[in-house]
């Protein structure tokens, strides 16, 4: 292939990706697919997932949370998103600032940063790319979810949080999910 066709090929990628709406709309079309979210094996001792095959080329996953399973804080490695409860209910806290991506370790949080969420069956979000989150299943039982990333997750940056300070601890790759 010549870098023409190579850059055309991109430009191409690039039109038909999926939007943050596209990929919101897919998960809430999954989550209410009662057959697929019932094909979820579910552990009482850990998470469980299936990968599916999302819109566009995006990476897609079926997620079943135990009750008081989450993820810890974390972002997407540069992916725009979505997803949606199936069943049970999730708790999402997300920082409603753009953090930055590279050159730091720790980070002072601004004041009113911080968001949370209940997500009840049918209900969701979509997030950019910059979106840091953690999302948690604190009742008593399994949740079942569904997620969507553009492009597929190229690594996920893990952090840990003590009060107003975010410290990046961890980024890993999908070699080693």
């Amino acid at each position: 292939m010549t870098s023409a066709t190579s850059a055309s090929a991109s430009a191409s990628d690039r039109e038909h990706a999926p939007t943050r709406a596209g990929l919101l709309a897919f998960a809430r079309a999954a989550a209410a697919d009662a057959a697929l979210v019932a094909s979820l094996p579910l552990d009482s001792d850990g998470r469980t997932w299936l990968r599916l095959d999302g819109p566009g080329g995006s990476e897609a996953w079926l997620i079943g949370w135990p009750p008081g399973t989450g993820t810890g804080w974390h972002d997407h490695g540069g992916s725009h998103g979505a997803f949606v409860t199936a069943s049970g209910l999730l708790t999402e806290d997300a920082l409603a600032a753009r953090i930055p991506t590279e050159g730091w370790r720790t980070l002072e949080l601004a004041e009113g940063v911080d968001r949370q969420r209940l997500l009840t069956p049918g209900r969701g979000r979509a997030f950019g790319p910059h979106h840091v989150h953690q999302v948690l299943n604190s009742t008593a039982r399994h949740a079942v979810s569904v997620h969507a990333y553009y492009p597929p997750l190229p690594l996920m940056r893990r952090y840990s949080r003590s009060g107003d300070v975010l410290r990046l601890e961890q980024t890993e790759r999908p070699e080693e999910w």
